[in-house]
């Protein structure tokens, strides 16, 4: 391949990528138009060879810019975890009965993915892009909030995370064909959770729920006392308590139900990036309306 060719498909993977930022998504919602899309847009458009001059509409071209990235050596973030949104959250599950977080933050580490339906399951995501030198470290604080610890992957790092996780961690494998396998199951290690760093990871309103749910009386503080007394009240819990009540509360409070029908009206290559944003009824309107623009007026969008 030539190095011109070479050039056009690295910014194409980066100017796709860009398309699906939350942003980016928000702003169609709440204008109906975003200008930032116009501009990735044209640029795509004058892109040799062009994989995205067959998209009509807007909602297409998000289509087939995420069908590009798709391929094995471009695969992102992003794609990884679109994979885990569509064949485990509302596949195996719905979102009417579970709940997926993303950027789930624990310690100095942010979970890419947790599902959380009768327990929590959480995904880290090691792409064709990414380095495996902080995964041992990321696996072991993972292990001390989620019952079960997944690793997906794509083929290049399959046989080094075989030798490098431990054995009750999962290890899943990203096809070429987006279909996801499970090449070792994870052991739910609920039980071995750590209660502090659970509340820790939590919001304070989330802790003094799970502290309700397990008839605990909180006591009146002022508020610049409040994170000291629940925590105080929290540590007393068993891990398992901790964690069932983490996975009761978190399903209900950060619960995808309310969106349920509308992300199935969205292109598919959008819903992940959908499920991050709290839409009121005009805004749902405006997306749908701003996806099923033409691609020829969108791009006059400013």
């Amino acid at each position: 391949m030539i190095s011109g060719q070479k050039n056009d498909e690295s910014q194409a993977v980066a100017l796709a990528t860009r398309l699906f930022s939350v942003s980016l998504i928000k702003e169609l919602a709440q204008k109906g138009r975003s200008s930032l899309f116009a501009e990735l847009a044209g640029e795509l458009s004058t892109l040799k060879p062009n994989p995205f001059l067959k998209c009509a509409s807007s909602g297409e071209l998000f289509d087939c810019a995420f069908n590009f990235l798709k391929k094995k050596d471009y695969r992102l973030e992003y794609i990884y975890k679109s994979a885990i949104a569509h064949k485990v959250l509302m596949g195996v599950h719905s979102l009417k009965t579970a709940t997926m977080i993303n950027e789930f933050r624990v310690g100095n580490n942010k979970a890419d993915s947790v599902i959380l339906n009768g327990t929590s399951t959480v995904y880290e995501i090691k792409s064709e892009r990414d380095s495996l030198i902080r995964l041992e470290h990321q696996l072991d604080a993972y292990q001390k909030v989620f019952a079960k610890v997944n690793v997906i992957v794509g083929e290049k790092h399959l046989a080094a995370v075989l030798k490098l996780v431990p054995k009750e961690v999962g290890i899943l494998l990203l096809s070429d064909r987006y279909q996801i396998s499970s090449v070792r199951d994870a052991i739910d290690m609920a039980a071995n959770t750590n209660v502090g760093v659970i509340f820790d990871s939590i919001r304070l309103s989330e802790a003094k729920k799970i502290l309700e749910l397990e008839g605990v009386v909180i006591p009146q503080v002022p508020n610049t006392l409040l994170a000291q007394t629940l925590r105080k009240e929290f540590i007393k819990l068993t891990s398992l308590q901790a964690h069932s009540g983490m996975v009761s509360v978190l399903r209900e409070s950060r619960s995808h139900r309310p969106l349920s029908e509308f992300i199935g009206m969205l292109p598919s290559s959008i819903q992940l990036a959908a499920l991050s944003i709290s839409f009121n009824k005009m805004d749902k309107q405006r997306l749908i309306l701003a996806l099923n623009t033409p691609i020829n007026n969108a791009l006059k969008w400013n």
